[in-house]
Formats: structure tokens, C-alpha cells, sequence
């Protein structure tokens, strides 16, 4: 059984493929809008009664339902198949350290593109724990999420492109993580910026959706070009794009010197490491790239839910993991990536106390949580008297996997328990909530889970990848990593019972008619408490097993005790200063904090007015400093210099044509003046 499991593995990527293809390509044609079926016949000057258009609308009402089931049953396949892969890995591959040392396996490996003797691409699905862990939660979260969708996108006349959407999305990232090879990741890293691209903009008529998904589009693509250099530069010098040989030492070694770009000399080693970074970089959305994400927020909420949950703004996190061997031996990128983990952790924490729509809150919420993510694989690298010493703290890693894993379900469930809310009161804004707990029970105690969890409260999932967390940083002796990472834990807990409080608690600050639980939506929500309630369960299992293979760590580094009771101590003052400012849904105290605050909880507000300052280095500077003395240049002086030899050509044209006119007394003239002028100068 496991041997079919693991030979058919390519079902993973072709389940939602086909979902993708079934109902784009058969739905979409069967069940055609009757708005546009009467458009169409109009244009043809046929006649459309309006019997035959009720049969088309009764028709079209079916499709939408179909499509919908039809990506559930085979979300529901590839979920059961992820499963049952994920098994079979654990039984014959873990189970087997002797025949698998580095605990790898290449399912299969197709010669794909061919770019000279020493150089191919090919193309296979790379099985280890951090894939395997990823088509995991993939398969699960987008089988929720898509029953979920079925209540939240029921009434959306665009049903059916949001599911072919979803499956094309889903389909991206597991081939994103199950890659043998950096440029195979690489094209479905550019695949998930495509589906990402056009399930923020699904609402296309709104202006605030386009501009939100070019945003997202623009900001990625930047940073996924340094990305593409990054992939040539390692590529070029270890002659192969696998990851199994990107990652030895050997290739470490190689690339480990200087070169010169410029005048400056450069550790290629570095350079090349940090490249690849800023692919992650800008796809997680750690600051300064972070400005597309709160914007992304203008997508239906499933789509919210999946980009912050599974792989979108994860995969940062995961091609950081997934080239750490190299990362690694560049001690100067390790310490990049833990300190733009670290800043972005504390500053989103920041900006999300002062939001008031929830799904923003939620999206700030996401990038802290990355940074955690971020700045643990970051001090995995141990600090010996505040300098990058040689050792590795395998914790570093594991735990940053460990929170990618916890964080995947109890963040989706946050979302979908937002869009729940939405639903409820038509607002995304958190001031019109309030008094929803008695009309929404399970979505109330689902989300208190959630809040608890992402809070680091014992003993829900979060409390323990956190605390995992914060002990690596301390032990590789990162302590001012550590004081980041336990604060931003109180400001998370603060922030997220906030949005609880007021959302459920207190009067309603808004007229709520006919609020019911959608029980499509209701399943998913309550399913995922599960894993918010018992991912703590694989703490050992994520300590011993999810580690970078061919890696030497150290070992009998120290364990505080005091290190959990101090987290959730600083977790709890978080929630009891929320219910201090708005525990009954009240916002009286807060008021009079914020107006004693003033400036600076409007700076804070206002995000500290760096998309502004993008604003105004892209239209002040680019467009009107550079651009449009650059555009006058080309259309005055280049233009100018092109048309005035049109104009002169054009002008020996008219001469040339007055002087082949036709008439022989003109050309005889013409001649016997030529020749007394010839005369005349000869004399």
C-alpha cells in the first residue's frame, strides 16, 4: 500500500488540478448566466421568453451547488490521500533511519529542462518531515475552508469561478512544497502569486479589490526577482537546481568567497543566500514589504483564511527551512533573518491594538506570528557572547515548523470565525459588533479557543510552539530576541481578546437582523478547534523529528523552568488588560487612553504612515522626479530629434517631387544651366 501511495504521489497535485479544470471547463459551459445567456441573444436578434429564461436561471441556481460539491469531494479525496501519504511516510521512512539517514525521499525524478551538459532541471515530489507536515495542513485547510465557503460565497454570483479559483490555488501550493528543485518551487511560488493575485481581486468591481491585488502582485513580483537572481547565482556555481544537492556542505564550501561588485568586496556565499531570501521576504510580508498584506484583506474571507493559513504568506518561512543547511554556513543571513523576524513580531503586534476591522487586525496578527516563525530558524544559529558562534540549536528549526503547524489551524479558524461575524452584522468594523455571544454560541467558544491559543494560554496548541520558541532563542543566548518574542506574545493576547471582547460582549452597537450560525460555515469553524485544542500533542514528536538533516547541533543546552510560567504569565496580563479596557464591550476606558495618547496612537493607527511613504517615493520621486523628466527627455529630445529627420527627409521628398515633374523644357533648362555653371567654374 505504501509503495502505491508513494508511486501515485503526483494525485496530490492532480486531484485539485482537476477540480480546477472540471469546473472551468464543464460547469462554467453547462450552466450559463441567464443575464448573459438574454445579452447574448439579444446581440443575435433572437427572442428570449421569458419561460426559457427561468430554465436558465433554474439551471444557472444548479450550477454554483455542483461546482461547489464537485471541489469539495475532491478536496475531500486529496485530504484523505495527504492523510494517508503523511502515514505511509511515518511507517516506512521515519520508522527507518537506517534506510533512509536523511529522512528524504524523491518519489519520483523526470528530466525536465535542459540547459547544457552539466546543467537539467528536473521535475519530482521531494517527501521529508517539513513537506509532508505541509500537505498536511494544505489538504485539511482547504477542505474546510472550501465547505465553509459554500455558506459564506452562496449568494455570490461569481460561485462557481471562486471554487475553480480556490482548487487552482490549492493545486499551487502542494506543488510549491512538495518541490524537488528551486526552479521547479520557483514556478509554483510564481503560480501562487497568480491564484493569489486573482482571489484578492475576485470582487473586481470594487476599485479597493483591483488596487489591493496589484498591490499584492507588484510588491511580490520586486521581491521575487532578487529571488530568481538568488536561484541563478547558486544554481550556476554547484551546477544543479536539487535541493538534496543545494544543501550539502560541499556546496556551502563552494560558494563561500569574495568576490568583487564594484569596488566592494562581497562573500558570494552571503549575497547568494540573502537573494533567496528576499523571495520569502517579500512573500511573508516582513517589513518593509508588509504593506500588501493588510490590503489583500479586500478578498472574500475563505480566501483570507487560506492565503494566512497554509502556504501564501507561509512559504517565506518555508523556503528559509527548506534551504537552511545553506542558510546556515551564511552567518550574515541568519542574522538578517532574525532580525527582521523579530522587528516585524513587535511591530504588527503594535499596529494591531489600534485597528478596528477585524480582518486587518487578523492580517497584522498574521505577520507577527510569521516573525516568530522567522526569527526562530534565525537563532538557531547560537550566540557566543553576542556574536554568531558555530553551533546550532536544532530547537530553532523544529520550533519554527512546530508554530507553522499550530498556527495554520487556530489562525484559519480566526478568520473564518471573522467572516462569520461579518456575516452577522454586515460590517467589517469592529465598533458595529458587540452582543453576539448569545446569537453565535459555537462561533463564540470556537473563537475563545483560538484567542486562548494564539495567546499562548496553557495548554492550547499556541502555548506550546511559542514557549518553543522563546526557549531557543534563549538558550542560543539571543536575549534581546527573547525579550522581543515575550513581550510581543503579551501585546498578541492583548490585541486578540480585544477584537474578542468587543465582538461578543456588551450590547449590540449595530441592528442585527435574523443572526443565525450558517451551519456549513459553523462545521469548519468547530472542526478546527481540534487541532487548536490538541496540536500540543506533537510537541515531542516535532522536537525529535522535525529537524534539518546533515546538520551537527549541540547538545545539553538548558531547559528554565520558570520559561513557561513567565509566557503564560505575560499572556494572561495581556487578557486581563484587555477585559480591563473592554471587557464588557465597553470602550469608555480605552477612549480616554487613546485621546491622552493622541499623536502617537495616531501614528500607530495610521500604520506609521508607511504606505504613504511608498506613496510618495513612487509618485513624488519615481514618477514626477524621474519618470516624468524622463518621459519630457524621451518625447521632446529623443521624439523631437526623430521627427525633425522625418520632417527634413520629408522636405527633400517635396523637392525632389518639384523637380520630376514630367515637363522636358524643365529638365533642358535645368541641363543648360548646369552646364554654364560647370563652364563658369572651370574658367
Amino acid at each position: 500500500m505504501a509503495e502505491f501511495i508513494f508511486t501515485n504521489s503526483y494525485l496530490l497535485l492532480i486531484l485539485p488540478l482537476l477540480s480546477f479544470v472540471i469546473i472551468v471547463l464543464w460547469l462554467a459551459g453547462k450552466y450559463q448566466n441567464p443575464a448573459e445567456l438574454d445579452k447574448t441573444l439579444r446581440c443575435q436578434n433572437q427572442i428570449n421568453d421569458s419561460e426559457e429564461t427561468q430554465k436558465r436561471a433554474d439551471d444557472f441556481a444548479k450550477g454554483p451547488k455542483i461546482a461547489g460539491l464537485a471541489a469539495i469531494l475532491l478536496a475531500t479525496l486529496n485530504a484523505l490521500y495527504g492523510l494517508g501519504l503523511a502515514t505511509a511516510y511515518y511507517q516506512h521512512v521515519l520508522a527507518q533511519p537506517e534506510h533512509y539517514p536523511n529522512r528524504t525521499l524523491v518519489c519520483f525524478d523526470l528530466a525536465w529542462l535542459n540547459f547544457s551538459p552539466g546543467l537539467t532541471a528536473n521535475m519530482g515530489i521531494y517527501l521529508d518531515p517539513i513537506s509532508v507536515m505541509m500537505i498536511v495542513v494544505i489538504t485539511m485547510i482547504s477542505l474546510l475552508v472550501n465547505i465553509y465557503s459554500i455558506g459564506y460565497m452562496k449568494d455570490d454570483p461569481a460561485f462557481d469561478r471562486f471554487f475553480a479559483l480556490m482548487s487552482l490555488f490549492t493545486f499551487s501550493m502542494l506543488g510549491l512544497v512538495v518541490s524537488s528543485n528551486i526552479l521547479q518551487m520557483f514556478v509554483f511560488w510564481e503560480l501562487v502569486g497568480v491564484s493569489s493575485y486573482t482571489l484578492i481581486g475576485f470582487w473586481y468591481e470594487k476599485p479597493s479589490a483591483v488596487a489591493a491585488s496589484k498591490k499584492a502582485f507588484i510588491v511580490t513580483r520586486f521581491a521575487d526577482a532578487f529571488f530568481l537572481i538568488g536561484i541563478l547565482l547558486v544554481s550556476f556555481q554547484a551546477k544543479s537546481f536539487d535541493f538534496l544537492t543545494l544543501n550539502l556542505p560541499e556546496t556551502a564550501a563552494l560558494l563561500n568567497q569574495s568576490i568583487v561588485l564594484g569596488s566592494v568586496p562581497v562573500n558570494l556565499l552571503t549575497l547568494a543566500t540573502l537573494l533567496i531570501f528576499a523571495g520569502g521576504w517579500g512573500k511573508s510580508a516582513m517589513f518593509p514589504l508588509h504593506i500588501w498584506l493588510p490590503d489583500a484583506m479586500e478578498g472574500p474571507t475563505p480566501v483570507s483564511s487560506i492565503i494566512h493559513s497554509a502556504t501564501m504568506v507561509v512559504a517565506g518561512v518555508f523556503l528559509t527551512a527548506r534551504m537552511f543547511p545553506l542558510f546556515s554556513e551564511a552567518v550574515g543571513t541568519l542574522a538578517v533573518v532574525q532580525f527582521i523576524g523579530s522587528f516585524t513580531a513587535i511591530f504588527a503586534a503594535i499596529i494591531a491594538i489600534t485597528q478596528r476591522d477585524i480582518k486587518r487586525i487578523l492580517a497584522f496578527s498574521t505577520l507577527s506570528q510569521l516573525g516568530y516563525m522567522l526569527f526562530s530558524l534565525g537563532v538557531a544559529k547560537i550566540s557566543l557572547h553576542g556574536e554568531m558562534g558555530p553551533g546550532l540549536n536544532s530547537l530553532g528549526y523544529s520550533a519554527a515548523m512546530y508554530h507553522v503547524f499550530t498556527h495554520a489551524f487556530f489562525k484559519c479558524m480566526l478568520f473564518l470565525g471573522a467572516g462569520a461575524l461579518i456575516h452577522a452584522v454586515h460590517s467589517n468594523d469592529l465598533m458595529a459588533m458587540g452582543g453576539l455571544k448569545r446569537l453565535m454560541p459555537k462561533t463564540y467558544w470556537s473563537l475563545l479557543a483560538a484567542c486562548l491559543a494564539i495567546g499562548g494560554i496553557f495548554p492550547f496548541s499556541g502555548f506550546w510552539s511559542k514557549d518553543a520558541i522563546l526557549l531557543a532563542a534563549l538558550q542560543s543566548g539571543h536575549y534581546v530576541t527573547f525579550g522581543v518574542g515575550l513581550v510581543t506574545g503579551g501585546l498578541t493576547a492583548f490585541y486578540m481578546f480585544r477584537l474578542f471582547f468587543l465582538a461578543f460582549h456588551g450590547e449590540a452597537r449595530s441592528e442585527l437582523h435574523d443572526v443565525h450560525e450558517d451551519p456549513w460555515m459553523t462545521f469548519s469553524i468547530v472542526a478546527l478547534t481540534i487541532p487548536t485544542l490538541g496540536a500540543g500533542l506533537f510537541e515531542h514528536f516535532f522536537a525529535g523529528e522535525m529537524v534539518a538533516s546533515g546538520l551537527a547541533y549541540a547538545d545539553h543546552l538548558s531547559h528554565p523552568l520558570w520559561l513557561p510560567v513567565i509566557a503564560s504569565l505575560v499572556g494572561i496580563s495581556g487578557i486581563g488588560l484587555a477585559w480591563g479596557f473592554y471587557g464588557h464591550g465597553r470602550t469608555e476606558k480605552a477612549d480616554e487612553w487613546r485621546q491622552w495618547f493622541g499623536p502617537v496612537y495616531q501614528l500607530v493607527q495610521n500604520k506609521f504612515y508607511i504606505d504613504e511613504i511608498y506613496l510618495f517615493i513612487t509618485h513624488r520621486i519615481i514618477f514626477q522626479g524621474i519618470g516624468a523628466p524622463v518621459k519630457w527627455f524621451d518625447r521632446n529630445i529623443v521624439d523631437g530629434a526623430m521627427n525633425l529627420c522625418g520632417r527634413i527627409l520629408q522636405l527633400g521628398g517635396k523637392m525632389v517631387r518639384l523637380a520630376q515633374n514630367g515637363q522636358l523644357q524643365f529638365y533642358l533648362g535645368v541641363t543648360v544651366l548646369g552646364l554654364a555653371a560647370l563652364l563658369f567654374l572651370a574658367s
